[in-house]
């Protein structure tokens, strides 16, 4: 008998390692197949770009993804090319192709959400946004409501051993767009952090046309560190909201990063975070462990987001960080999925409200200042989540023209988008206070937003109501 059993161990070690020397041939082929098709693709961003056509519609990545070396490329092709549509999203740097091309004869640029360099585009008429809920995009390019693109441009990691490319900081709706294009080029930048992912983060080479490289920092957004009276105000109020086991959602600015200073230096514990955006502030609430995800009823202990923007301290820490997790933007923002998780708490920016509920948080009359994004998306969603809480917060007043005015206000400015109509309307929150308008009247949301207001306003306010027939004798202002 142990005889025989030495002989079987034997002939089982014999035969692990020769699984094992298989798989690692076939890794090293695999590698060497790789290698010879990757080699075959590279391409100059100059001779990539020479695919497009007049014509064309034509995809950039995302965000922090904007592939620069690509842009330049078709920057050059100015007077070669006619009638070229390009759509991004909110790019980080300012696009090459509107600077070289002015007067729109080859390239016109478009974008689902104005960064600060789009916006000073559209200012010239150089950049025009493109409407739409942010989780309905990846649908609208599969169902052919997008013009499907004839090529996809997009930024990515290097490939690894097994031939796929990562997406990056910006999973957003790269593989719907890769789906429906005629062409791919990838951008190859050793400097992007893998980011690892719940689904359709990578593409693999087999997938892809062309390949071009070029090595660079990702644009950063430093982190706020000025924050004014009336950001910490709406933030004291909004960490009173706050339970142990919360599931949290919050963009970038003064505010939300008040709020997770607050929360990093409280008592809470056991937070999940389920996100359009990953931001630098996140990472101290982690590494605070703050924020586990333990009571998470989905991607429970990961942090859930389709795209990041910060610090390059953000980049470094999601490359290859198992408590992240990076979903297309139809499933991050998905309502019905963001209800699933318990006490989802969503907190979002406005630019003014009026006395009836109706938000406006993206433009101010004609000028487009950013775009809807997800608030609608996961207003609906922290609506329906069990313990859920929807938040859209501002400070009650701004400076405009060197004048102090109230962000409360009788009407939205004539041709300001409506982001979340007054349906929906969660509650609001600014420095004085916090109101509950779903379910509310309409003479009794204009008394409960008045008081939000600055006391200086509040007068007008009042009298602007009883104009619009929305105030009782009941009404009353503390």
């Amino acid at each position: 008998m142990a005889g025989a059993f030495q002989i079987r161990s034997v002939a089982g070690v014999v035969l692990v390692v020769a699984i094992f020397w298989a798989i690692a041939t076939r890794k090293k082929e695999d590698g060497i197949l790789y290698a010879n098709e990757y080699r075959n693709k590279l391409r100059t961003p100059e001779e990539a770009v020479k695919v497009v056509k007049s014509g064309d519609w034509v995809f950039m990545s995302h965000f922090a993804m904007f592939p620069q070396a690509l842009d330049e490329a078709l920057s050059k092709r100015v007077g070669e090319v006619h009638d070229v549509m390009v759509r991004s999203v909110c790019a980080t740097v300012s696009p090459k192709i509107c600077a070289a091309d002015p007067e729109k004869k080859s390239f016109t640029y478009m974008s689902g959400y104005l960064s600060g360099h789009e916006r000073k585009l559209g200012e010239k008429g150089l950049c025009y946004y493109i409407p739409g809920n942010y989780s309905a995009s990846p649908t609208n390019i599969r169902n052919g409501n997008m013009y499907p693109p004839d090529v996809a441009m997009i930024q990515t990691t290097p490939p690894d051993n097994n031939g796929y490319f990562n997406f990056g900081t910006s999973v957003s709706y790269a593989r719907a767009t890769c789906e429906k294009a005629k062409t791919i080029i990838l951008e190859v930048n050793d400097q992007v952090p893998w980011v690892l992912g719940g689904e359709q983060e990578s593409i693999h080479i087999s997938e892809v046309d062309y390949i071009v490289e070029k090595s660079y920092p990702l644009p950063q957004l430093p982190p706020t560190n000025t924050e004014t009276e009336a950001e910490r105000a709406i933030a004291s109020i909004l960490i009173e909201e706050i339970e142990d086991g919360s599931c949290l959602q919050f963009g970038i600015g003064g505010m939300p990063n008040t709020i997770a200073k607050m929360i990093a230096d409280s008592d809470l514990k056991n937070l999940g975070i389920h996100s359009e955006m990953a931001t630098t502030s996140y990472i101290d609430l982690i590494l605070k462990g703050k924020v586990n995800g333990s009571m998470k009823n989905i991607d429970r202990y990961k942090t859930v987001f389709t795209f990041a923007m910060g610090t390059q301290q953000l980049y470094d820490f999601l490359d290859r960080n198992p408590s992240f997790a990076s979903y297309p933007v139809d499933i991050t923002n998905n309502p019905n999925r963001i209800a699933l998780n318990d006490k989802q708490i969503a907190i979002n920016n406005t630019v003014e409200i009026d006395l009836l509920g109706q938000i406006s948080s993206e433009s101010s009359g004609t000028r487009q200042i950013s775009g809807t994004g997800g608030q609608v998306d996961f207003t609906m969603g922290a609506s329906q989540s069990k313990g859920g809480k929807p938040f859209i917060c501002m400070s009650s007043t701004t400076m405009h023209g060197g004048k102090l005015t109230s962000r409360i206000v009788p009407s939205i400015k004539t041709f300001s988008a409506v982001t979340c109509p007054r349906t929906i309307a969660p509650t609001i929150v600014t420095e004085y206070g916090k109101a509950q308008l779903t379910g509310k009247s309409t003479f009794k949301r204009a008394e409960m937003l008045i008081e939000l207001a600055h006391p200086d306003f509040r007068e007008d306010l009042i009298k602007a109501a009883q104009a619009q027939n929305i105030w009782t004798r009941t009404n009353k202002i503390s």
